[in-house]
């Protein structure tokens, strides 16, 4: 092997490209730092700006794609790579990972109409595929709740912008439905003053919101109440939760006698 001759190469692809080499590696250093100033200066912008918090981490990651591609192009382009080409292999890329990753397309697509469209927000309780809790984040490909019970309900977008939604939350307030069976022996009006004091006694319970106790079945046992609490949706298992053992005492200090029959007491 002629060894001059190796050294000689490797020199001369030293000067043909190591300029090039060293210039793409500044502007990719360069171009990475200004990138990440522009992006936080972006994100300081839009907090400052009209634009919904909700939308805001996906413009910013959005947008530093956007800005890596083209720094990229850049440095291809500096190397000496037709852009072109590249532009076309990146494509071609694109089409087969889009092909094998169709869910996570999917569930991008969910993500960029729940951001659009808003049928819920962050911190919005809603009811979707089976959970209840509270919206913590809307990312680009998922949706995460918290549940009453502190756990971390994590959510396809895909699924979550094609399937019914309830959103408890929606409108600020909401009402707890609940019915109490006591026996039919017990006076009517007594029965009512009771449930209505101690919704009035509710911590929780709205001040400006009409409240119903109304009788809702009778049989030779049992008389039934429909008993509906205006509240907030942050409070809702406090009004339910007070209502039971709050009536429970009550009832029993009026004398209010339990059915003879076994009846339940349920949540609408």
């Amino acid at each position: 092997m002629d060894f001059t001759n190796l050294k000689d190469l490797i020199l001369l692809n030293v000067y043909q490209y190591g300029g090039k080499i060293l210039l793409a590696l500044v502007v990719f250093i360069i171009g990475r730092l200004v990138i990440a100033k522009l992006t936080n200066f972006l994100a300081a912008r839009m907090n400052q700006s009209r634009i919904d918090r909700d939308v805001q981490p996906f413009l910013i990651s959005l947008l530093s794609v956007l800005f890596n591609v083209m720094l990229l192009l850049s440095c291809a382009g500096l190397l000496g790579i037709e852009t072109t080409s590249f532009v076309a292999i990146l494509g071609a890329a694109g089409l087969a990972v889009g092909l094998a990753l169709q869910g996570s397309l999917a569930n991008f697509a969910g993500g960029v109409l729940i951001l659009i469209f808003k049928p819920f927000r962050v911190g919005d309780l809603i009811e979707a595929q089976g959970f209840i809790g509270v919206v913590e984040a809307i990312q680009i490909f998922n949706t995460i709740l918290v549940t009453p019970d502190n756990k971390t309900i994590i959510l396809p977008n895909g699924s979550l912008s094609t399937s019914p939604v309830t959103n408890i939350s929606g409108k600020g307030v909401i009402r707890v439905d609940m019915v109490y069976g006591v026996g039919s022996q017990n006076d009517l009006d007594v029965t009512k003053a009771a449930i209505q004091g101690v919704i009035a006694t509710c911590p929780y319970a709205l001040k400006d919101r009409g409240h119903d106790v109304l009788v809702t079945k009778l049989t030779p046992d049992t008389t039934s109440y429909d008993v509906r609490v205006w509240t907030t949706p942050a409070n809702y298992w406090n009004t339910y939760y007070y209502m039971h053992e709050n009536l429970k005492r009550q009832f029993e200090r009026d004398g209010i006698q339990a059915p003879e029959k076994l009846v339940y007491v349920k949540q609408k």
